[in-house]
């Protein structure tokens, strides 16, 4: 009788578990009645037909990562590099992820494998680093449009990691100190440059304050020797003008004649001294008779006076 009560119960509960089905928030449940697809539960609690509904498939609705495996990848500019990288999707038709593929996953891993072998291939080691956004970006549509019919969405896709070889690092790193050194030697060239063009601005700037001084002197001088010449003139101009008015006056003309005859007198004293023969001027009794006249001259005047 116990043994009876206790299989009946385990039946009870065996038709239990096959009746009541609670979906959680996260999955879609497929149903399939008698091996053919029935319905699509979303999250919450339903009643089955027992022995005759079943569970089929159980299908994350979530956001899922892919860890993308690493691979070997050859490069346009043949460097062989390994790459890896991390798959974002989502389930989108759980129907369709059940029945369009029989492992989505799998699927979308070898896929975007294939497309980034396909798409790393087409540029070079520098511009995997550089284009990573728009090789990223070309792998998402590849996988996008692929998956499509699996009621799957891929939401992006990124590289994880990219490693070349132990050789090509060798041979990048060679080549970056390389790129540095000659960096470095444009750069101490081009401040010698500098040097040279600064040492010859100056100098030829010296030069041009030194010619710019010198003709600023000349010039000064020159307005110097002007303003002299222009004073002298002016004083000789004024001397002229007094003598002019005293010869005008009584008795200037007989004064200005006796002055041209010492300065004569004079003058030619000096001429008989400096020379080494001795001459007698045949116009000394005519000079003689010059003064004599020019004194009664002025003593006429003087008498008149």
């Amino acid at each position: 009788m116990l043994t009876f009560l206790s299989l009946l119960a385990l039946v009870v509960i065996v038709l239990v578990m096959k009746t009541i089905l609670i979906v959680p928030e996260r999955e879609n449940v497929v149903i399939e009645r008698l091996g053919k697809f029935n319905a699509l539960l979303k999250p919450g609690i339903y009643f089955l037909i027992p022995f005759f509904d079943s569970v089929a498939y159980r299908q994350e609705v979530r956001e899922q990562v892919i860890d993308i495996p690493s691979q070997s990848v050859i490069t346009s500019d043949n460097i062989q590099v390994e790459v890896d990288g991390l798959l974002y999707l989502q389930v989108m038709d759980a129907k369709r992820a059940s029945y369009g593929i029989g492992n989505y996953l799998a699927a979308s891993i070898n896929l975007a494998q294939t497309t980034m072998r396909s798409e790393v291939g087409k540029i070079s080691l520098g511009e995997i680093f550089s284009e990573r956004e728009a090789v990223n970006s070309k792998i998402i549509a590849e996988i996008d449009k692929a998956s499509d019919p699996w009621g799957v969405k891929v939401l992006r896709y990124e590289i994880k990691d990219i490693a070349p070889s132990r050789h090509v690092i060798d041979t990048l790193e060679k080549q970056m100190e390389a790129e540095r050194d000659k960096r470095a030697e444009i750069t101490l060239a081009t401040a010698e440059k500098e040097k040279l063009i600064n040492v010859s601005e100056g100098a030829r700037q010296k030069s041009i304050n030194l010619s710019e001084g010198e003709k600023q002197k000349r010039i000064n001088e020159a307005d110097g020797r002007a303003e002299s010449i222009k004073l002298i003139a002016d004083a000789t101009a004024k001397s002229l003008e007094l003598v002019g008015n005293a010869i005008a006056k009584p008795g200037g003309k007989e004064a200005l004649k006796m002055k041209l005859v010492d300065q004569y007198i004079t003058n030619f004293s000096q001429v008989i001294q400096s020379g080494n023969v001795s001459i007698f001027p045949a116009e000394l009794a005519t000079l003689k008779g010059l003064v004599e006249e020019l004194k009664n001259n002025t003593k006429g005047a003087s008498k008149n006076g």
